[in-house]
C-alpha cells in the first residue's frame, strides 16, 4: 500500500506550503498537486525526488510509511540491536576502545565479534553496571575544550527518540562516520538530528535518522591535558544554553530556507 497521497498532503500542510507554492516549486499546474494528494495521479521519479528534497523526507518513507498516523519513521521503535561486547574473568563487561585510526574500520566491523575482540579493552570503576559502554578517541578540535586525543566514554542508547537535545553524544553514521557532537533532536519534525560543535568555528550540520547506526551518550572522558586555572571559563548557565538553542534554531531555519 502506498502512502504517497496522504503523506504528501500531511507534510505539505505541516510545512505551511500551499498547493500553489508547491506547484511553482515543481513547475507543474496546481491541479496536478491536487491530483497527487487525491491519489488520482502519481508523480514521475524526477518529480518524486524533488518532492523529497522540498518536504525533507526519504523516498521510502514518503511512499511506504504512514507519517500522519505513526509519526516520522526515524522515531519508530528500532529493532533489537545485538551489541558485540567483551567481558573479564568475573563476567563483567569491559569497555572497548575505538581509537582514531580504528574509527573507519569500526563502521564496517562494529557487528563483527572477531574485529571487536581485536580492539583494546579496559575497565573503569564507578560506572553503572546497568549500561554498555564504549570509548572513542577524539580527532580534531571541533569540541574544544576537549582536545584531540581525549577519550570519550559513552553509554549505549537503543532508541533515537531517547536523544535529548543539548547533550553530547558519539554518533556512528553511514554518512559522517564516527562523530562526537552536541545533538538537537528534530526527528519528529523532519526526521533529522542537528549536530553542533562546541567550537563555534565549525558549522552545524544535519544527519538523517535512518543514517544513524549507533548512539552513545557521553558519560565521562579521559584526557592527559590538565586545565589551567587561568583559562577556566564561566560555567554555562541555563540562560546561556537557552540562547545557544535559539541561535541553533535560527541556523536551522536558514538551512531549511
Amino acid at each position: 500500500m502506498s502512502f504517497l497521497a496522504s503523506n504528501l498532503k500531511f507534510l505539505r500542510k505541516q510545512k505551511g506550503i500551499t498547493q500553489n507554492e508547491l506547484a511553482d516549486q515543481l513547475a507543474v499546474q496546481r491541479t496536478m498537486i491536487s491530483a497527487y494528494e487525491d491519489g488520482r495521479s502519481e508523480p514521475k521519479l524526477l518529480t518524486l525526488q524533488k518532492l523529497c528534497d522540498i518536504l525533507e523526507v526519504g523516498l521510502e518513507e514518503l511512499l511506504e510509511h504512514d507519517i500522519e498516523n505513526k509519526g516520522r519513521k526515524a522515531i519508530q521503535k528500532r529493532g533489537i540491536n545485538i551489541l558485540t561486547i567483551a567481558t573479564n574473568e568475573e563476567d563483567r563487561e569491559n569497555i572497548t576502545m575505538v581509537a582514531q585510526k580504528a574509527s573507519a574500520g569500526y563502521l564496517n566491523g562494529f557487528a563483527d565479534p572477531e574485529y571487536m575482540e581485536s580492539l583494546p579493552q579496559f575497565h573503569l570503576p564507578n560506572l553503572s553496571r546497568n549500561a554498555t559502554y564504549r570509548a572513542f578517541e577524539l580527532a580534531g578540535d571541533s569540541m574544544l575544550p576537549l582536545i584531540p586525543g581525549t577519550i570519550v566514554i559513552g553509554s549505549y542508547i537503543d532508541q533515537l527518540k531517547d536523544i535529548k537535545s543539548g547533550k553530547t553524544y558519539v554518533l556512528v553514521t553511514q554518512t559522517e562516520g564516527v562523530v562526537y557532537k552536541r545533538v538537537f533532536n528534530y526527528l519528529s519534525e523532519n526526521g533529522k538530528l542537528f549536530l553542533v560543535s562546541d567550537n563555534d568555528h565549525y558549522k552545524p550540520f544535519e544527519v538523517k535518522g535512518e543514517d544513524v547506526l549507533e548512539v552513545w551518550e557521553s558519560k565521562a572522558f579521559i584526557s592527559t591535558d590538565f586545565p589551567n586555572p587561568g583559562d577556566k571559563k564561566k560555567p554555562i548557565s541555563l540562560e546561556d544554553l537557552g540562547e545557544m538553542i535559539k541561535d541553533i534554531q535560527a541556523d536551522l531555519r536558514k538551512i531549511k530556507g
